[in-house]
């Protein structure tokens, strides 16, 4: 596969089929750190694991790679360093939404000592391309990435755009597959995190279990989207069990729930369901705050 180059550098905080085989489950491709397939929630849902890095750490040594395993890390490492993000936001899908598939594409790479390097732009434009390409062959229906960047310092720009990410998304869109990203957890109320700000993308900020806009979720009244709740219970490594937190946790919400009205309303199209999810949605706020569309699946579905 062809490498791009690396334009931004994205920072911090997500069992193969035959290649002629259907699912009649929609597919969510969720790019993030690792995936712990062993995990009992995760049986049969995990139809396809992807790698591909910046730095040749995959499963094979190299940049890239597919089919099962590719998405695994061993022990040491997954439990580490936050490489079990990617688990924890799986999870946090089929406990949304249990009619889904998971198609886990690993975007982090990692050192000799097991520490995250970093994952650029075009390591993102790669992964985005491969949905593109195999979308039908795993009916791949939304993308969801809970990772971004709040401020990049080698940009002056708020919401630097290349020619290559702001495309890949776009792309996506006009075949109807939403592009899921987190607004971010650092309490700004003016601006959100790269690449969620980034034209045709769905940003996602997060609401906490009074159903108000959480203090931590950042907000940019002409860029957010939709909220959605940021708080439950989820899975993690070694099928350990905790309470999360974060827009990370929103964004997969979100895209879960995309997901099931897809599957109750299959002739919308895009532009179809963000309407509707806009028209039913409620009104959310907080103390810095003023307004925003909290996400009512049940109206959604309903409407």
């Amino acid at each position: 596969m062809k490498k791009i180059i690396a334009v931004v550098i994205l920072l911090i905080p997500v069992l193969s089929l035959p290649a002629n085989a259907v699912d009649e489950k929609p597919s969510i491709a969720i790019l993030d750190t690792a995936l712990d397939t062993s995990l009992p929630i995760f049986n049969s849902k995990v139809i396809q694991e992807v790698c591909i890095l910046d730095w040749p750490s995959c499963p094979n040594g190299d940049y890239y790679m597919e089919g099962s395993g590719s998405a695994v890390l061993g022990n040491e490492i997954i439990s580490r360093n936050g490489f079990s993000h990617g688990t924890q936001m799986a999870s946090a899908v089929v406990l949304t939404n249990p009619n889904v598939n998971i198609v886990f594409i690993r975007i982090i790479a990692h050192n000799s000592s097991g520490y995250r390097m970093p994952t650029t732009e075009g390591n993102i434009v790669e992964a985005l391309n491969w949905v593109a390409v195999n979308k039908e062959k795993y009916n791949i229906q939304a993308v969801s990435m809970s990772q971004g960047h709040h401020k990049l310092l080698y940009y002056k720009q708020y919401c630097p755009i290349s020619k290559y990410l702001k495309p890949a998304i776009s792309n996506l869109k006009q075949m109807n597959i939403p592009v899921f990203f987190p607004t971010g957890n650092n309490s700004d109320p003016e601006r959100i995190d790269w690449p969620s700000c980034i034209q045709d993308s769905i940003a996602i900020g997060a609401t906490d279990i009074s159903n108000s806009i959480a203090t931590y979720s950042n907000n940019d009244y002409n860029l957010v989207d939709f909220y959605s709740l940021g708080q439950m219970k989820l899975y993690t490594v070694g099928n350990k069990t905790g309470i999360g937190r974060g827009t990370s946790v929103a964004t997969q919400v979100a895209a879960a729930n995309w997901l099931a009205i897809r599957s109750a309303k299959p002739n919308l199209t895009y532009q179809e369901i963000y309407d509707l999810l806009s028209r039913t949605s409620v009104n959310t706020k907080s103390n810095k705050v003023l307004f925003g569309k909290l996400i009512n699946i049940g109206a959604a579905i309903n409407g």
